[in-house]
């Protein structure tokens, strides 16, 4: 399949090398579907209020853009950067009135789930933050092929030479089920139906004219300051080496496993111009904190909050995020592998972009 080789091909390039290269693809626009861990502005714009806390205050992007973009870092995304290796403009959030989505849109929400509301209410889990789940943005994509081409022929060209991006998403679900006091079972029951959804999206994107899609896969959400915070246990045997809550790492390895199958299956479904990738975050980020000493990360403090107040070891509180007043950010964000608790800093989405290419030449080069 060659185009999934040069796919991955270019991306290593552009990455580990710093380089572009002219006899390559050449992508013209970038799609990208998910949740906070992608969104460029939607949360802020969805529900004006919240430009007013949370990722929309101070110190929210100040390492980057001096001022909060709606990002929910202190920096640039891993999205800023591909779009940046890529040559492309930044992408402007879709439900910002004044972007300009010549070079494509995002339409990730910070909050964001993969099931709808409605799915997740009749597991008696409430989607905390934003209705605009994934199969929402997919009908936010629709509308916005209306508005850029007259016809299916017309939209398929437009597309031929975009990359999208469907996901991170999921992580959400299980986030809110998982606060909410679910038990273990019941959020491995969750994953089906997360898995489905998100193929679904990615079945519905190439039959709209995507040929090139990347599906990420979670995080070690048991190395993740907020779960190590709220599942805080004196048992030694629950954490593994990186002293990570091993449990919840099973959890997310699950969702992976089955999502990794599943887009193996859509691409043996599909022609030989179709690429559809998997971006695997839970190594990508493992690698890092394996690794941290050598990428210049304070291996005492790579699990705990940048930007934070609490009286533990995370720098945790969850009744007092960042954004909120009096709550301080570190001197060298730098350092740290996680900003606010949940999400990374810009260093670590830097690494992690840098991570992610490398490894996707020898996965696919192989089909």
């Amino acid at each position: 399949m060659e185009v999934f080789f040069i796919l991955s091909f270019v991306f290593y390039l552009l990455f580990s090398c710093g380089c572009a290269l002219s006899k390559t693809p050449t992508f013209e626009a970038i799609y990208q579907f998910g949740d906070s861990i992608a969104d460029t502005g939607n949360d802020i714009h969805e529900i004006p209020r919240r430009a007013h806390y949370g990722c929309g205050r101070p110190p929210y992007g100040h390492t980057f853009f001096r001022h909060a973009s709606g990002r929910c870092s202190d920096g640039r995304l891993m999205i800023d950067f591909f779009a940046q290796a890529l040559q492309l403009p930044l992408l402007d959030a879709y439900l910002y009135k004044e972007g300009n989505f010549t070079h494509g849109v995002n339409f990730a929400v910070a909050g964001a789930t993969a099931l709808n509301v409605s799915t997740l209410a009749a597991r008696n889990i409430t989607a905390r933050v934003t209705h605009s789940s994934l199969l929402v943005q997919l009908d936010w994509f629709r509308s916005h092929l209306n508005a850029i081409c007259t016809c299916r022929s017309e939209c398929q060209q437009k597309l031929e030479n975009a990359l999208f991006l469907v996901g991170e998403i999921g992580g959400n679900d299980y986030n809110f089920a998982a606060f909410e006091g679910k038990s273990m079972e019941e959020l491995y029951n969750l994953v089906p139906e997360v898995v489905q959804t998100i193929v679904y999206v990615v079945k519905e994107v190439i039959n709209l004219g995507a040929k090139r899609i990347i599906v990420p896969g979670n995080f070690p959400v048991g190395c993740m300051t907020i779960y190590l915070a709220e599942f805080k246990t004196n048992d030694s045997t629950m954490y593994d080496e990186l002293h990570c809550l091993k449990s919840w790492n099973n959890l997310a390895t699950f969702h992976n496993d089955q999502l990794q199958a599943a887009v193996k299956d859509l691409q043996d479904q599909n022609e030989d111009d179709i690429a559809i990738v998997y971006a695997d975050y839970f190594n990508a980020l493992t690698s890092i904190l394996e690794d941290a000493c050598s990428l210049g990360l304070d291996k005492d403090v790579m699990l705990k909050a940048c930007c934070g107040i609490g009286e533990n070891e995370y720098n945790f509180n969850k009744n007092r995020m960042c954004g909120s007043d009096g709550v301080p950010a570190c001197p060298d964000p730098n350092k740290h592998v996680s900003w606010d608790g949940i999400h990374l800093t810009e260093h670590a989405h830097q690494l992690m972009a840098n991570w992610l290419w490398e490894y996707i030449l020898p996965a696919t080069a192989q089909v």
